[in-house]
């Protein structure tokens, strides 16, 4: 068995392919590198055959989006370790080598992201992940160096090594076994909020996730889907809800999933003044939510089963949105954490 297996989920990505996977290459000596295609439209499969010889391509079925497309990917592996590499991600000299180092050194660290700086404006973290995830106690998810859209330059002020709440899934090294042992990530997330669900589920499972800052990599981002389509607003939404219903506890979901709801219609309201076809997505994200809760409490059932305890440890116990909008905090040091 090999110890790291580097896995690209590829749709229509020849682009990015063509920009990033010589950096990968470069600087992953020793450890595979494939690419498993989630059955692009465009020509990467014969490019990759062409260019990359010597990476191994994994063809699928169908577009399983993210989330299956990993898990229908990773099924066909044989690692110790998986690295989870999106394709529009430039690697940097030791930028595995950190985060293995760091995953190695516990037996109970199950998974690793590296800091995540934006491609296009360098010295910036980047969205997707920043210096590490978390959450607030409603749910909302935000990272050290970003806030909502409030984004940190990097200073070198999270160069440390740091227990998170999430590892993004952008760039992301995590032990196979737990990973295919939980039973991977929730399909019907499709994309967007599946790590979270996972590294939610791994820290309740008495694990920890971490953040390696000695591991740099820059982000395009959005380069499946824009920050502006109304479709990537839809799984943000309906996926939160998910996420909250399947990993609290039964007394915390009570008391908090009202309030996470009254948010979202606020969020309409807001929405209805710019952008009324995200206020439709949302509206459209609660119903599915609602309409779907004989799935979602099987699914519940199912979690809680796997859950030796509840981690609270990393979960932020204020209101992220109070904070930042009506307190203006805007780095991650200004919390009350």
């Amino acid at each position: 068995m090999e110890k790291t297996a580097i896995v690209v989920l590829n749709y229509n990505g020849k682009s990015y392919l063509e920009k990033f996977l010589p950096f990968v290459i470069q600087y992953s000596q020793g450890h595979r590198i494939i690419v498993a295609d989630n059955c692009s439209t465009d020509d990467s499969v014969a490019f990759l055959d062409q260019h990359f010889p010597e990476i191994s391509v994994l063809p699928l079925a169908e577009n399983y989006g993210y989330s299956q497309g990993y898990n229908a990917a990773l099924a066909q592996v044989d690692a110790e370790y998986f690295v989870l590499l999106n394709s529009d991600v430039e690697v940097t000299p030791y930028w595995i080598d950190r985060m293995i180092d760091l995953l190695d050194s516990a037996p109970n660290i199950a998974a690793v992201q590296p800091k995540i700086l934006d491609y296009n404006q360098r010295s910036r973290f980047e969205y997707a992940g920043a210096a590490g995830g978390y959450i607030d106690t409603l749910g909302y998810p935000f990272c050290r160096g970003r806030i909502f859209e409030h984004l940190e330059e990097d200073q070198g002020q999270y160069n440390d090594d740091r227990e998170i709440f999430w590892a993004t899934g952008a760039c992301l090294l995590v032990r196979a076994n737990l990973f295919k042992e939980l039973g991977g990530f929730d399909p019907d997330f499709f994309a967007h909020m599946e790590e979270i669900d996972l590294c939610w589920r791994l820290q309740n499972y008495g694990y920890k996730i971490m953040y390696c800052g000695e591991s740099a990599v820059y982000h395009v981002g959005g380069g499946t889907l824009s920050k502006n389509n109304p479709w990537k607003t839809y799984l943000n939404f309906s996926n939160n809800l998910t996420l909250l219903y399947k990993n609290y506890s039964s007394r915390e979901l009570w008391l908090k999933l009202p309030m996470r709801v009254i948010l979202d219609l606020l969020a309409v309201v807001k929405f209805l003044m710019g952008s009324p076809r995200d206020a439709w997505a949302v509206v459209r994200a609660l119903s599915a939510f609602f309409f779907s809760l004989g799935v979602h409490r099987r699914k519940r059932k199912s979690t809680q089963a796997f859950t030796k305890m509840i981690n609270r440890k990393n979960i932020y116990p204020g209101s992220i949105v109070y904070d930042h909008y009506l307190r203006r905090v805007k780095k991650f040091s200004q919390l009350r954490f």
